[in-house]
């Protein structure tokens, strides 16, 4: 065996396979982080930890810098100023092969330059387990994340021939397919319908449950609030507020961080918070006299 080979099985034998997190163990954290962009720091002193067995939903407006703050805990973004530390370690301080073994991330766009197959886009998310002995794992993993995702049916289909809602389908199974114990989702509902929507979600719950923690940066505040554990609301540079859905989403908070007066209250059946813009009563009564 030459030096390559022999390297190549050291490097297999010594790797550091990631162990099981305890349920609210804190798997991922940010503390006083600063982004800058141009000329403007869209995160200063961001803050915000990541536990295992939970959904924790980044919600926010616009430009308010909940990818910025996905990505820095994915370990992607280095922050000019703050911590960021993943399985007990400095972000930093992993490779990107030992990143990929504790953390996925699904972005919100999903291109590829050729058309793969479905079925070869989702054993990518496979990739990072070659050489381990959870490599073994790979056709149950892959056939698992299509069918919890619905997209076993179109297997065989190019990538490029699928619609914006199905590639994001797709894209989330080779996410799933990955297996790690940290999931970072961006927008994944966004190119969604009603009932994709909820079967993403779903999915997200059904990993919590298993004992994942799970990050989305979600904009409808109803699913958030009928999904997450947690929610965190990015405003002003910071997490303007921590914690479960029904005591962070009041009318105040909301009406000012999206600048826009709101509503809550909760959902006769469920008590899930509700989240409605303020209307005034002439606008309603306008719109019920001009219908679509």
């Amino acid at each position: 065996m030459g030096v390559k080979g022999v390297t190549g099985v050291f490097r297999r034998r010594t790797r550091e396979l990631p162990a099981t997190a305890e349920r609210g163990a804190v798997v991922a954290a940010a503390d006083g982080v600063r982004v800058v962009r141009g000329r403007r720091a869209v995160l200063d002193g961001a803050g915000i930890e990541v536990r295992a067995g939970e959904v924790l939903a980044l919600v926010g407006p616009n430009g308010a810098g909940k990818s910025t703050l996905l990505s820095v805990l994915a370990g992607d973004l280095a922050p000019a100023a703050g911590t960021v530390r993943i399985g007990g370690r400095a972000a930093g301080d992993w490779s990107a092969p030992e990143l990929a073994l504790r953390r996925a991330v699904l972005p919100q766009t999903a291109e590829l330059s050729f058309p793969f197959p479905v079925a070869e886009v989702v054993r990518m998310g496979r990739a990072p387990w070659a050489g381990t002995e959870r490599e073994a794992q790979d056709e149950a993993a892959v056939a698992e994340a299509m069918a919890a995702t619905e997209v076993a049916e179109f297997a065989a289909r190019p990538f490029s021939a699928l619609s914006g809602g199905e590639r994001a389908r797709v894209a989330l199974a080779r996410v799933l397919a990955q297996r790690a114990g940290l999931l970072l989702l961006d927008e994944p509902t966004a190119a969604l319908d009603l009932r994709h929507q909820e079967l993403v979600l779903r999915v997200c719950r059904e990993r919590a449950a298993a004992g994942d923690a799970v990050v989305v940066v979600l904009h409808d505040l109803g699913l958030a609030a009928a999904h997450a554990d947690r929610v965190g609301v990015v405003h002003g540079g910071g997490v303007a507020a921590d914690g479960p859905p029904a005591g962070v989403f009041g009318e105040e908070l909301l009406s000012r961080v999206y600048r826009q007066p709101v509503e809550v209250f909760p959902h006769p059946r469920t008590g899930v918070p509700q989240v409605v813009p303020r209307r005034d009563a002439e606008a309603v009564q306008s719109g019920a006299n001009h219908p679509a």
